[in-house]
């Protein structure tokens, strides 16, 4: 069974996967949306710019994402997208071609639909399509994330033979399931999906330093396969309570601290210290938004010495304190209607 929380996928020994799934499930909030879209030429349908992380995966045919100021991108059959960002797009037939809000497609708002299948008939050639995504927490980022495009596309011959293909496989089954366990088991897919888009994109950047990708994305990559740098955000990852210290991961990964703190600060942006805290803080975001033990119990776990500091180091992370931020991530994250 895939899980949720992504159990299975984190500290597999790929570090890179590793960390990628610690920041897409520290990263998510509320309820994952998905369809299946049988369209027909002339079609077209628009994503508002939101908290909501968007995939696309063209199961047969071919379609056009579109952005105002950008190219076309043009999909055919296996291509997945991504749209970690939450930018505005439209899936469409062709470029020009009007398009209808998603919203209005599936009878109801973003982030509160699941399971919908959108069916529209027409004179043209028809497209499959497998849509969904996540709201994202409203508190919490990565600096990894600043780095990406707000499109990430990959074609069906770079998802052929790879984790990818498979996980866009089992979620088609899926989503045509109506056994009460499907959507604790699309949930765990989708975030898979995510992994492996992410990772086959930093893969990417690593290996093509021309890329169009931001400078920021090969000083991650470096930072991942780093023995210095990666070892210690392995750690760090691993253990986000410990109580770490810039002398304390030196020696972890063998170097001494000036070296450390050089080597960990220019690959990733961040003094270790400020990464380790931040990390934290992620990580307690999630706790307060998915589960219910008490303040103190996620204090300890996050390596925060008491409430009090704990409360502190909360409301400078996301602007309130635990308790408020519990209250508030319960709210929709998308208005209603979008």
């Amino acid at each position: 069974m895939v899980l949720h929380s992504l159990e299975r996928t984190r500290h597999t020994g790929d570090l890179v996967a590793d960390i990628v799934a610690d920041i897409v499930a520290a990263t998510r909030h509320g309820t994952i949306i998905y369809s299946r879209s049988r369209l027909h030429a002339p079609w077209g349908m628009s994503v508002p710019a939101g908290r909501l992380a968007s995939f696309h995966v063209v199961t047969s045919g071919a379609c056009w994402l579109t952005r105002d100021g950008h190219d076309p991108i043009r999909l055919t059959c296996g291509d997945v997208v991504l749209v970690p960002s939450g930018c505005a797009h439209e899936m469409v037939d062709s470029p020009g071609t009007p398009a209808t809000p998603l919203a209005e497609l599936i009878n109801g708002p973003l982030g509160t639909t699941t399971g919908t299948e959108v069916v529209l008939d027409g004179p043209g050639p028809a497209t499959g399509l497998l849509c969904g995504g996540y709201l994202l927490d409203p508190g919490t980022w990565h600096p990894l994330t600043a780095t990406l495009p707000d499109v990430l596309h990959l074609d069906a011959r770079r998802a052929r033979g790879t984790g990818l293909a498979a996980a866009v496989d089992l979620l088609s089954d899926e989503v045509d399931r109506t056994d009460p366990g499907a959507p604790a088991v699309i949930a765990g897919l989708v975030d898979l999906l995510f992994v492996y888009v992410l990772r086959a994109r930093l893969a990417d950047q690593g290996a093509d330093p021309e890329s169009d990708g931001k400078v920021a994305d090969n000083a991650w990559m470096r930072a991942f396969y780093d023995p210095v740098v990666g070892g210690a955000l392995a750690r760090i990852h691993r253990e986000p309570g410990h109580p770490w210290t810039v002398a304390g991961l030196a020696r972890a990964v063998g170097v001494p601290r000036a070296t450390f703190s050089r080597r960990f600060t220019a690959l990733t942006g961040q003094a270790p210290m400020v990464y380790v805290t931040a990390w934290r803080m992620t990580v307690a975001s999630r706790l307060l938004r998915e589960e219910r033990h008490p303040l103190r119990d996620i204090a300890r776990r996050v390596g925060c010495g008491s409430e009090f500091a704990f409360a502190r180091a909360c409301k400078r992370a996301v602007g309130h304190a635990p308790g408020r931020y519990r209250s508030a991530v319960a709210e929709p994250l998308v208005p209603p209607g979008t």
